[in-house]
Formats: structure tokens, C-alpha cells, sequence
């Protein structure tokens, strides 16, 4: 997931009823520390869960069933941890059906008990899960329209993000963030009551650490795989009022090489829009993206237009997050995941906590 990506964790602990008891929510402990003394990532020990105030699990990607039939998915589960609190945890589940244009949703919250840091990865909201398995990872998750169960396999090493890995975010707190840019991904989706394999490839993040709030305005987040076997991730931040402060991007070679870009090292222009029927907001609906470095130009475009979920029942937010194809010169190039906050301006609203599961940190 980006390193910007912050949900609105505070609303998880309402909803798990943290009570007058916990620390307020928009306050990060006072950093007494450098964060570069900080221990570098460690993996496999580092894909667990950690004692951190804000930690989640990203999964989206592109899979394709025998018959050629074209979806996506998007899964993650958040992780929320207050002083006085139970653990509180919300999950998102969506599928991207690109041949019937149909976009289907689903959201979960759960309560826990704490965590302790480097616990094998094994984590629930209610029977959606993410776990560690001898090929890699798996996940399942289920709604009312679909339910999905794959294994993951880096096809690459772990990507670092800002060179070390290390965020600072201060004065709003910092965090550890790093991902799996291509992952393959074999499994069962079923729809309607059909149940058919699938294949494709995928993207995992993994982002922790003691911070809240930090992008005021919204972001705009690009995650990409290449037909080349590139692959690329890009963040625009956004202050409340509506200005660019934070743009930075990755990009990691055919063999699992990276190499971090600075602001000025691509340029990513917005080509279209869309305007939601639900929310009213209007999000960008189509990009170009130029990294002269790379000899890159990406044509970036939603596979489905409405790709929104509104999930004020879990994390307080409606946001846009979908399928996008890439393309060069009029020819397929790629495929990845937009994620667009900020653009719905809806009050955030805490309805009484909804499908409770058992614990998330394990099951």
C-alpha cells in the first residue's frame, strides 16, 4: 500500500468501542529518537504484525480464469492499536469484474487482543485472512456477490520504499514501508454461484509504524507491472488545500533492482475525469506518466469507471481504488491499481460496529 495511505484509523477504534479510556487518536507520541537508528527491515520476520500504533496489509492485482475472463481484487486488512483499547481491525474486499463492467465491495471490522512484534503472519477479520504459507502467502476473503482464495508467490525481492525503507513523517510520526511489487497468484474466485481457477499477478504492500494522520488532503497512489517486467509505484500528497507537498515514486528492473525517484524525475499529468453518481465527487480517470530516465511513457486508464467503495462503516472514508490498463502508443503495456482519496468530502459518520470476528491477529 503507499506509505501515504492513512485511513481513518480513529474511526476502526470507535467502532471497536474503544471508550474514553484510550490515548486521543490524532495524537502521536512524542518522538524522542532519530529514526535512522532505527533496525533496517528484516524479512521473512517483518511481514508479522508489530506493537505500532498504525500497521496494514495491501493486496491487489489482475487474475485471468481459463476461459480468459478478466478481474481484479483489491484485499487488505488495517490494524489499529490505542493505549487502553482492544486492537481494533477493519479489512476491504473488492472484485473487478472487466467484462461485465460490475464492481462489488464488501468491508469487516474485528476486535483483538495485542500483538507481539514478529509473530508469525496470521491474521483474521472474521473468515477473511492473510496468512504465511510454504509458497509464499495466502489470502480468502467473501461477500454476498464473491469470494476468492489464492496463494502468492514473490516473483521478485521485497522493494524498499524512500531508499531505506523509513519514513518520517514528523511532526504527524513515522513508519516502516516496503512491498512486493510482482507476486504470483494462483486460485479459486467464485461469482454467482460459479466457481472457476485463476491466475495472475499481484502486488503487496506492507506499511507500520507510530503515526495517524498525515496526508490532510488526500493522495493519489500508482502501483504498475509492465509487459517488460518493470514495475512502478508513485504517490502524489495533498494538503487541505488541494496543493501537491509530498511526490515521490519507485521503480524496480526486470531482475528486482530499485531505484527511488525524486519529484522531478517523472511527471504525471491527469488526462480525464469522472464524477460519481453516489458521492458526487469527481475523481481523475486517466493519466500520463513520463519517466525520461527510463525511456517510460504510460498511459494510465481505469478498466471499469466506477471503482468506488464507500466504507464509512469501517474506516470512516469513501475513496476510489481500481483496475487500471496501461498503454503506449495505442499498445497494451501493462496493467496496475489506482488508489484516489480526498475527492469525497462526505462527513465521516460511526454507525454501531458491524460484522464482528474473531480476533485479528490470529486465527
Amino acid at each position: 500500500m503507499i506509505w501515504m495511505r492513512v485511513v481513518s484509523i480513529a474511526v476502526i477504534c470507535l467502532m471497536m468501542a474503544c471508550g474514553e479510556a484510550a490515548e486521543p487518536l490524532a495524537r502521536v507520541p512524542p518522538r524522542e529518537f532519530d529514526i535512522r537508528t532505527l533496525p533496517p527491515i528484516s524479512l521473512p520476520r517483518d511481514d508479522g504484525a508489530h506493537e505500532n500504533l498504525t500497521e496494514w496489509w495491501y493486496v491487489t492485482g489482475h487474475l485471468e480464469t481459463i476461459e480468459g475472463e478478466h478481474v481484479g481484487f483489491e484485499f487488505v486488512i488495517f490494524k489499529s492499536m490505542r493505549t487502553g483499547a482492544p486492537t481494533g481491525y477493519a479489512a476491504h474486499f473488492a472484485i473487478t469484474d472487466v467484462a461485465s463492467g460490475s464492481f462489488n465491495y464488501a468491508q469487516r471490522t474485528a476486535a483483538g487482543t495485542s500483538v507481539v512484534a514478529g509473530e508469525e503472519l496470521n491474521l483474521c477479520v472474521g473468515d477473511w485472512a492473510f496468512r504465511r504459507v510454504p509458497a509464499g502467502f495466502a489470502i480468502a476473503a467473501s461477500s454476498p456477490e464473491n469470494s476468492l482464495q489464492l496463494e502468492l508467490l514473490p516473483m521478485k525481492p521485497a522493494a524498499v520504499h524512500n531508499e531505506t525503507g523509513l519514513l518520517d513523517f514528523s511532526p504527524f510520526g513515522w513508519s516502516y514501508y516496503y512491498s512486493y511489487p510482482r507476486v504470483k497468484a494462483r486460485g479459486v474466485w467464485a461469482d454467482s454461484g460459479r466457481v472457476r481457477p485463476v491466475e495472475g499477478i499481484a502486488w503487496i504492500d506492507h506499511q507500520w509504524g507510530d503515526f495517524v494522520s498525515v496526508a490532510t488532503g488526500g493522495w493519489d497512489w500508482f502501483s504498475i507491472q509492465l509487459d517488460d517486467g518493470r514495475d512502478f509505484t508513485a504517490s502524489l500528497v495533498r494538503d487541505h488545500d488541494g496543493a501537491t507537498v509530498m511526490k515521490y515514486g519507485t521503480i524496480i528492473d526486470a531482475a528486482g533492482a530499485t531505484r527511488h525517484l525524486e519529484a522531478h524525475e517523472f511527471a504525471l499529468d491527469t488526462t480525464a475525469s469522472w464524477e460519481s453518481p453516489r458521492s458526487g465527487a469527481t475523481y481523475p480517470s486517466g493519466w500520463t506518466i513520463h519517466v525520461p530516465s527510463e525511456a517510460l511513457t504510460m498511459h494510465v486508464h481505469p478498466l471499469v469507471e466506477d471503482q468506488e467503495l464507500d466504507t464509512r462503516l469501517s474506516t470512516g472514508v469513501i475513496y476510489w481504488e481500481g483496475a487500471v490498463g496501461v498503454s503506449d502508443q495505442g499498445k497494451r503495456t501493462g496493467h496496475g491499481y489506482v488508489e484516489l482519496t480526498g475527492y469525497a468530502r462526505s462527513p465521516v459518520s460511526v454507525p454501531p460496529a458491524m460484522n464482528q470476528g474473531p480476533p485479528g491477529d490470529s486465527c
